[in-house]
């Protein structure tokens, strides 16, 4: 129990700070192209309240997979919805390789002054979570299955008629995507290992594995 709880206290502070900049950031470009409705709710924020789904963080500490409220988008809102979407899709990705490069950075800063005491091993854990969540965080949305964000992206990369057959994977899709996350634990880790290591350890500054 006692290393159960000290291990929530170091991935939790990590993880809802990435679900925060991850979701503020899709609200706050969706806002840019204007679309004010995860604005009104409150969701450009970093306060991790608002994008918090209880749901999601139960599942989290019961089979390490969890996930955050999704922004909602009004497309009537937006001029090119299909366009705009793209973009609005990619800042959660972009926003967590960006938070995960300033983990980096803020271990390289901190870590000759945090080694050799418990509270700053504790810390340095914490900003090395920071670092490997963000990327696997940014390369899972990346994934082009709906709901992720890859699939959103996808969609405003093809052609007219390539995004009307990609309509219809939005049934399946997240049967699909469960599938992979409780199933394909090899394949996530062959996906997710070499983009730790090599990010990670370019962040960082040290080798890291996966």
């Amino acid at each position: 129990m006692e290393n159960f709880i000290q291990d929530a206290l170091r991935f939790l502070p990590p993880f809802l700070l990435a679900i925060s900049c991850h979701e503020s950031a899709h609200a706050y470009v969706a806002y840019r192209l204007g679309d004010p409705t995860a604005r009104d709710l409150g969701r450009v924020t970093l306060n991790p309240l608002p994008h918090i789904d209880i749901f999601g963080l139960i599942v989290l500490f019961v089979a390490h997979f969890g996930w955050a409220k999704p922004v909602p988008v009004n497309p009537y809102n937006l001029k090119n919805p299909i366009r705009d979407n793209l973009w609005i899709s990619l800042a959660g990705p972009a926003s967590n390789l960006i938070l995960a490069a300033i983990s980096g950075l803020v271990f390289r800063l901190t870590s000759p002054f945090l080694v050799g005491s418990p509270a700053g091993e504790f810390l340095l854990t914490m900003i090395l979570i920071s670092v490997s969540l963000n990327i696997v965080l940014m390369v899972f949305n990346m994934i082009p299955l709906p709901p992720l964000d890859g699939f959103h992206i996808l969609e405003g990369l093809v052609s007219t008629e390539t995004y009307v057959k990609l309509q219809r994977v939005q049934q399946i899709g997240p049967f699909i995507l469960l599938a992979v996350v409780f199933f394909g634990g090899r394949f996530l880790n062959a996906v997710f290992g070499p983009v730790v290591s090599v990010l990670g350890g370019f962040f960082l500054g040290i080798p890291i594995g996966w």
